[in-house]
């Protein structure tokens, strides 16, 4: 799409800063709805379908679309329909743990995780990701001692894959996790929103699938792979040691999903197959001429290029900038970027590039971001 059409969009991200500012920053992708999306959409409005969701169909296209993609199918009867992802997270939360107790996660990591602990006045014990953005099977161990001493209950907020380094979980880093989780009693609860968005040489690993995850909860979404975040919905998966923590929460969540939302998102597992891989393609290619640029006009920036997620995590500690390395991008070059230090633990010096955009924005935001540290 052209930079024209896009800025007649009225979402937050072309609207919250000036028009003379290219918007990397939040996780909106640049790109024209799949069609089976605009067609379901276009046949519910025409009936005037939108009242309230109701059904297993969007749990049940979920199963069909993971049991092609990563041989595993969740139990419909184990699932549950949420308004999304974090409201989705926050509900599992409130059955695992109480007000108080503390749940472990991974800086640098998504804000609102932050966010929405704090709101549920839950103690927040932070594991860092290791130097290669990998997870640290001993800051877990301490962190999971820590936040289940005095024998207070403790979950594990997981990110898989993982935002905003994009970093895609192996197999037996997940085992490790499900072992120090039953060793510590501590239950986990996955955010596996980016799941369908992973290029080749990594594999998205569906934490319920592992022996072990019995007790994991893990949240689902089409959101973020077919560009629907103001479709709000999501669907909750329980393994089957939690499905009866999942049969306890509360009837009335399943009514903030929206109806809209639910034949979106449905549409878009059960037949935006091809659109995802052309759409992956195109990211693919993205995250190769992201490097390029950087090694050309910004080599003092370190990029490790993302196995999964269409966000980039860039190191610019040594740019030895006065501030904030994206307050630098943005009044000197006109490019939004995400801050790092909002990511917790690890983002001083970072910032977090969305590449879901044209080749031309990208070469562009680069061009003026190298010229903004001249």
């Amino acid at each position: 799409m052209s930079l024209d059409e896009l800025r007649r969009r009225t979402s937050e991200k072309w609207r919250r800063y000036p028009p003379d500012v290219l918007p990397l920053w939040v996780a909106e992708m640049d790109v024209p709805l799949a069609e089976p999306v605009v067609r379901a959409l276009t046949e519910a409005i025409t009936l005037g379908d939108t009242g309230y969701p109701t059904g297993t169909g969007y749990a049940e296209a979920l199963a069909e679309f993971a049991a092609e993609r990563w041989d595993w199918a969740p139990r419909i009867a184990h699932t549950a329909l949420v308004p999304d992802v974090m409201m989705g997270v926050v509900e599992m939360l409130k059955l695992v743990t109480g007000y108080g107790d503390a749940v472990v996660i991974n800086p640098p990591v998504y804000p609102p995780f932050y966010q929405f602990l704090t709101s549920l006045d839950r103690r927040i014990v932070e594991a860092p990701l290791d130097h290669r953005h990998r997870l640290d099977p001993d800051a877990l161990d301490r962190a999971f001692a820590s936040a289940v001493a005095g024998g207070r209950r403790a979950a594990y907020l997981l990110c898989s894959p993982h935002n905003p380094t994009g970093t895609v979980h192996t197999r037996a880093e997940l085992t490790t996790v499900t072992e120090l989780a039953e060793r510590h009693g501590a239950r986990v609860v996955v955010d596996e929103i980016h799941a369908p968005l992973v290029y080749g040489g990594a594999s998205f690993v569906p934490y319920l699938s592992l022996p072990g995850a019995g007790r994991g909860l893990a949240l689902h979404s089409a959101s973020k792979a077919w560009n629907l975040a103001g479709l709000k919905a999501a669907v909750a998966v329980a393994g089957p040691d939690a499905a009866a923590d999942l049969a306890r929460m509360p009837p009335e969540v399943a009514d903030g999903p929206s109806h809209l939302g639910v034949i979106a998102h449905t549409a878009a597992l059960r037949h935006g197959g091809a659109w995802l891989d052309n759409l992956l393609t195109g990211l693919d290619d993205n995250r190769r001429l992201l490097g390029e640029l950087l090694a050309r006009r910004l080599p003092q920036v370190r990029y490790r290029s993302p196995e999964g997620t269409y966000l980039a995590w860039l190191d610019c500690r040594a740019l030895d900038l006065p501030g904030d390395p994206a307050e630098a991008f943005l009044e000197r070059g006109r490019v939004a970027l995400v801050p790092g230090p909002d990511f917790g633990t690890g983002g001083a010096g970072h910032v977090r590039l969305n590449l879901a955009t044209s080749p031309e924005l990208i070469t562009e935001a680069v061009r003026r971001m190298a010229e903004a540290v001249r």
